[in-house]
């Protein structure tokens, strides 16, 4: 295979996965290139194993055309990129930091944010997925939120001019899971659209269990405590997802998307407490059994104006996005208590939690000469959210109800953040540079309506951000990136209402929450010749004020996790990555993550600081017995990580995935998703007062099956045969 390789000032290549793909699905994928303006000049690896690309700011991941790409979930496509964890739960992690900024197509998505955002991971499917960006330290042009950087998510635009197509695909898997999916796609000269839609049936069986060691605050007799719940979940998520653009001349083009999704469904679970005097008989057991439904509405708009001026590469960008996410839940409970015995009582409860934002941007690009070009841009974005919990007692023989002031909360926040950036690109030789500076404005409303308690926060902060590489020969390049960050408190962590829901663990947020900043420095190096490619980056955290959970034990078998900030944390580690062939139709990718983190926890009363080691994995194999079939074992490992009281343990994923090519048009796939039962997240708390032992386990070992199905090309694009590609 010759190695066709297009070379740019200040491009790079850090490592490409050598997968062949299946092509003949009805529709080709946009160039991430020319659809990413503030991009600068990449890597064009030609041919089909390009998924990969790296440039001066950010990694770019096309999704392969696989298994997990066809019947998995957004969720189980992260889990494979380097550098990003997925716990059980969905929470996202970037080289082990949580305080992720997510984006889809650049934009904020309330879904995404918050407590709920796992769940929303798990419910979008990966077919309506291109590529990901991954930003571990992101251009001026990002808003500065985010102190582990950026996870840029590019949904398909199905569709080109002067075609036609479309595609349907059927899944099913074990516990009644399944994925029903379709896209019609139209282009013409100056008008293109793509309207497609799921729906998905998802069921997940979870528990969780807790044992807490500690002294009675009244008695000082040392109790333990221990909390079992066994949760089953149905999803039924129905999706639509419609855009367009019209371009009436070469100077300006208007584009618009919008975006529909409902999640929800039964949620029932089983929840025993006991509590004993240590090495004694138990002195509480109760039982508690729920019923309820968690139904969620997601909207997300977006309208885009581009004109080109009168120089080449000239341009004004504005761009509105609004997204709206309603949460609705209610349950009902049945509580026993057998020692000491009582008569059973009922309760409900019933909460609301609604996020909004809107963004406005006005961005203006001006080239300097043919190798340098300057960008400045002014940026808005309000965030509205509002929590409602109301819970209510029974009388069970006279249906008479009464509200309980403990389960009954009613807070609201609003955060405002103006932006203005100002950054210049340019290259010389075989140097390149990108150079920013953004200067945000934030204010922050918290208001807990129940206790009429209210906080206000503001301040201007200055975030530069500094991308250098240097091309060392035709196949390695060395890099070097900075920047300032900061994650503002999310809005639940600043409620101070504590959440009674799953009693004995109680939670509550921290009014006083202040803003973590973030310092990060880059240096990489990477080399690519011929299909095979290794990278090493070696990165440096300076957090301040970073945010960590503080539990307490309070007696009487219940435990109290609120929020507070650290003094100051450190971090760094070695990235390190490999892709190749192993033999012809073995091919292989290898990436991972040695880290070192260190925390000062002296003021929450640990002894002076603590630190830890440990490697982060991911693996892949992807075998092709014949140009028809190819077959994917993917294996993750997020090491043990270190907290302020204790640590979380180990976890370890296994998945295997198979597709086979019928016709051009029509092809199988199959997956088994955790092969082994290792979604398991174990955290531990040892203090002088306490000690915790929590862990949550999600059940693996899922099976899909699933066809997908094309039609409707055009002569000018009719899918090709899959080839086998050697790599040689």
């Amino acid at each position: 295979m010759t190695d066709n390789r297009r070379w740019h000032p200040g491009a790079r290549a850090l490592w490409a996965i050598p997968f062949a793909s299946v092509s003949g699905i009805g529709f080709s994928a946009d160039n991430p290139a020319a659809s990413n303006p503030d991009s600068v000049a990449t890597i064009l690896v030609q041919g089909q194993k390009l998924n990969v690309e790296s440039k001066i700011d950010r990694k770019i991941y096309t999704i392969p055309d696989e298994a997990v790409g066809s019947v998995g979930s957004l969720s189980d496509v992260l889990s494979v990129i380097p550098s990003i964890d997925v716990d059980p739960d969905g929470v996202l992690s970037l080289r082990g930091d949580t305080h992720v900024l997510v984006l889809i197509d650049g934009k904020p998505a309330t879904q995404l944010q918050g407590s709920k955002a796992g769940d929303a991971l798990q419910s979008i499917s990966a077919l309506d997925i291109e590529r990901v960006e991954v930003l571990t330290t992101p251009p001026a042009q990002y808003k500065s939120e985010g102190a582990a950087g950026v996870i840029n998510i590019i949904t398909r635009k199905r569709g080109s001019k002067d075609s036609a197509s479309g595609s349907l695909q059927a899944s099913a898997g074990g516990g009644g899971r399944s994925l029903v999916a379709g896209n019609g796609n139209y282009g013409g000269k100056t008008f293109s659209t793509s309207l497609s839609a799921s729906y998905r049936t998802d069921y997940r069986q979870r528990t969780t269990q807790s044992v807490v060691t500690g002294p009675d605050p009244a008695t000082n007799q040392l109790l333990v405590s221990r909390d079992h719940i066994s949760e089953h979940q149905r999803r039924v998520v129905p999706n639509v997802n419609l855009s367009g653009e019209y371009t009436p001349n070469d100077s300006q083009t208007l584009s618009a998307s919008g975006s529909w999704t409902r999640r929800g469904g039964r949620r029932t679970y089983t929840q025993l407490d006991d509590t004993s005097v240590a090495g004694g008989s138990v002195i509480d057991s109760t039982r508690r059994l729920s019923y309820g439904h968690d139904p969620a509405t997601d909207y997300n708009a977006s309208l885009r104006y581009t004109q080109k001026l009168s120089r080449p590469g000239e341009s004004v960008d504005v761009s509105l996005h609004r997204s709206i996410s309603h949460q609705r839940e209610r349950y009902d409970y049945t509580n026993d208590s057998f020692i000491p015995p009582t008569t059973p009582f009922y309760n409900n409860l019933s909460f609301t939690e609604d996020n909004g934002a809107t963004e406005a941007d006005l961005d203006y690009s001006l080239p300097l000469t043919t190798t340098q070009s300057l960008k400045i841009g002014y940026a808005f974005e309000q965030d509205d959210y509002g929590f409602n919990k109301v819970g209510r007692s029974f009388d069970p023989f006279s249906g008479v109800s009464a509200v309980n002031p403990l389960l009954t909360n009613d807070f609201r926040y609003r955060q405002q953040v103006q932006g203005l950036y100002q950054s210049y690109q340019g290259s010389f030789n075989a140097w390149a540079i990108l150079a920013g500076l953004r200067t945000e404005w934030t204010t922050t409303d918290a208001a807990l309506l129940t206790t009429s308690s209210a906080t206000r926060t503001q301040y201007l902060r200055l975030y530069p951000s500094l991308h250098i590489d240097r091309i060392l020969s035709e196949q390695s390049t060395l890099s070097i990136g900075t920047s300032r960050r900061v994650t503002r408190p999310n809005p639940e962590n600043l409620n101070p209402y504590i959440d009674y829901e799953y009693a004995p663990n109680l939670k509550s947020g921290n009014p006083h929450l202040k803003p973590r900043f973030t310092q990060s420095f880059d240096l990489g190096y990477a080399y690519e010749k011929r299909g095979t490619s290794y990278g090493l980056t070696a990165y440096y955290r300076h957090n301040s004020d970073s945010f960590t959970d503080v539990t307490e034990y309070l007696g009487g078998n219940q435990s109290l996790t609120t929020k507070t900030n650290l003094p100051k944390d450190n971090s760094a580690g070695l990235e390190f990555s490999a892709s190749g062939r192993v033999a012809t139709r073995l091919a292989y990718s290898l990436s991972g993550t040695a880290f070192y983190t260190e925390i000062d926890g002296t003021a929450l009363g640990a002894a002076g600081l603590r630190s830890t080691t440990g490697v982060n994995l991911k693996a892949k194999l992807d075998y092709r017995p014949t140009a028809r079939d190819s077959a994917q074992l993917t294996v993750t490992r997020t090491d043990k990580r270190l907290t302020p009281q204790g640590y979380i343990s180990t976890i370890n994923v296994v998945n295997l995935g198979y597709k086979h090519t019928f016709t051009a048009a029509l092809c199988g796939v199959g997956m088994i998703s955790d092969l082994f039962s290792g979604q398991r997240f174990r955290r531990t708390v040892a203090t002088p007062l306490l000690t915790q032992v929590y862990e949550r386990n999600v059940e693996g070992r899922v099976v899909f099956i699933g066809l997908t199905y094309a039609f409707g090309v055009t002569g000018k694009e009719k899918p090709s045969q899959f080839e086998y590609d050697s790599g040689n």
